[in-house]
């Protein structure tokens, strides 16, 4: 059975929380549902939500905050 994965929808930088000064949007173990917000992508100064197209539980951040990432690169593992 292959992998489900959250991916990036644009080039950019990716970002964990909301801001440097608020708690992550999710943690490894959590349970994600469509919709949620797993992180952010800034391009040229503009943030873009990256949100959830599958229910699950986060198995594993694949990039780390702050990392530059391209357009369709996973950024989460989910597990069932």
């Amino acid at each position: 059975m292959p992998r489900q994965q959250i991916v990036s929808p644009l080039p950019g930088t990716f970002y964990r929380r909301p801001s440097p000064d608020q708690p992550p949007y999710k943690e490894e173990g959590d349970s994600v549902e469509v919709g949620d917000t797993v992180g952010l992508v800034e391009v040229m100064k503009l943030f873009y939500e990256v949100k959830s197209d599958q229910s699950g539980t986060i198995g594993k951040y694949l990039v780390g905050n702050e990392d530059t990432v391209t357009a369709g690169q996973p950024l989460v593992d989910l597990g069932e």
